[in-house]
């Protein structure tokens, strides 16, 4: 499937935490949106993988996304290898996304950090002809995007979400064994930071402060390397 943007996360519930608001508004606009999680996030605290299957599927079919994967990456284990950058690359070339997004190069999560190097390199190597996936043409992405984790990175665009934040809180709430629900009690699992109800404010409070920046109700905010070309007619707008 050829798709416009192509949101790629360490863990099933990553996009849905970090960017959902962003990836619904351009499935909204009318793009191909999809996501590849490069694990199955084996190492949770909470849950079981067949219930985080579920969840997935769940918090996918909420977005609306045409396309979601897995590539099967160890989690707590991603490795920037050559196998690994094949498999990723593959994906890339069958899918052919104009936009990667992609987790911020420093976070306290070190799957965070390792898969946006990997994620990197691997959208650019897509472009090389002479690394060959079978009869799969090269590609590479005009821009990877890095969204937010949970240390602060530099800012190049915020994208008003004021519309779609609560579809982004309702795809998040699909994820029940990780997130905070009042139908289960605390020795149901072991509490984490993002099974409180503190992390439900947390992700509001975040949201506001990136909207209040640009002059809306919600926001949630990018980084790109690169410059980024813009229209003159496209100025009063900002």
């Amino acid at each position: 499937m050829k798709l416009d943007a192509l949101f790629i996360a360490s863990h099933p519930d990553d996009i849905e935490i970090t960017s959902a608001g962003t990836a619904i508004k351009l499935v909204q606009d009318g793009r191909k949106v999809g996501i590849l999680d490069l694990t199955r996030g084996e190492l949770s605290t909470r849950g079981t993988l067949q219930s985080r299957k579920k969840e997935t599927e769940a918090a996918s079919k909420v977005m609306g996304i045409h396309y979601r994967a897995n590539l099967g990456l160890k989690d707590g284990n991603i490795q920037n290898t050559e196998a690994n950058r094949l498999k990723l690359i593959k994906v890339i070339r069958e899918t052919k996304p104009e936009i990667v997004f992609a987790p911020y190069p420093s976070d306290r999560h070190t799957d965070h950090v390792n898969a946006s190097n990997f994620i990197r390199e691997s959208a650019f190597l897509s472009g090389l002809e002479k690394i060959k996936t079978g009869k799969l043409n090269a590609h590479r992405p005009n821009k990877v995007f890095y969204y937010r984790h949970a240390y602060e990175t530099p800012v190049s665009f915020i994208v008003d979400i004021s519309d779609t934040f609560a579809k982004k809180i309702e795809a998040i709430s699909c994820y029940g064994s990780q997130f905070f629900n009042a139908e289960k009690t605390s020795a149901d699992e072991p509490e984490t930071y993002i099974s409180t109800k503190l992390f439900w404010k947390d992700l509001e409070t975040r949201a506001r402060y990136f909207g209040f920046k640009i002059g809306v109700e919600y926001g949630e905010p990018f980084f790109c390397n690169e410059n980024l070309k813009m229209q003159a007619n496209n100025l009063f707008n900002v």
